[in-house]
């Protein structure tokens, strides 16, 4: 298994491993796959890494900026998703280690995710690479019109400048 960065060409299987998350309801608010130009204008230049086997990716893990200000130029939103045959095979760890490496080099001091309270697969896997809950937002919003509450999940680093 390699790591390798997201580019164009990698898209069509980056948004099919979307679309499949989308599908289970427990991923995101998001109800539609976006083009490769909204993706790429949203997600950070850096960070874009997809985990590959045999010329087929298994997943991928991308930045977001959680703000324009540059006071929080820093911090990051981590997505992250598997191909629905790869879950549960160590994929996300690797991915989401490679990604805080990665951030680190960049300048990003804080990661975070945000997480519906139900996926639990991903909660754990969160905790298992340094995150840790600091919030729990009830009914922040509608999923197919119903409320859905999410785990709010951080890791500050160790290494990068936040003096």
């Amino acid at each position: 298994m390699e790591i390798q960065t997201i580019i164009q060409d990698h898209f069509s299987e980056v948004v099919e491993i979307y679309r499949q998350g989308l599908a289970t309801g427990m991923a995101t608010f998001q109800n539609e796959v976006p083009s490769w130009e909204e993706w790429d204008r949203t997600h950070l230049a850096f960070c874009r890494m997809a985990a590959s086997e045999n010329n087929k990716i298994l997943g991928w893990v991308a930045l977001t900026p959680v703000s324009a200000r540059t006071v929080y130029a820093g911090v990051a939103e981590v997505s992250i998703y598997l191909a629905e045959g790869e879950r549960g095979k160590g994929i996300g760890t690797l991915l989401l280690n490679a990604l805080i490496g990665q951030s680190e080099a960049n300048g990003i001091w804080t990661l975070q995710s945000g997480i519906f309270s139900e996926n639990k697969g991903s909660i754990r896997l969160h905790e298992k690479c340094g995150f840790r809950q600091v919030g729990y937002r009830e009914r922040i919003a509608k999923k197919n019109g119903i409320w859905k509450d999410t785990v709010l999940m951080e890791r500050r680093s160790k290494i990068t400048e936040t003096d």
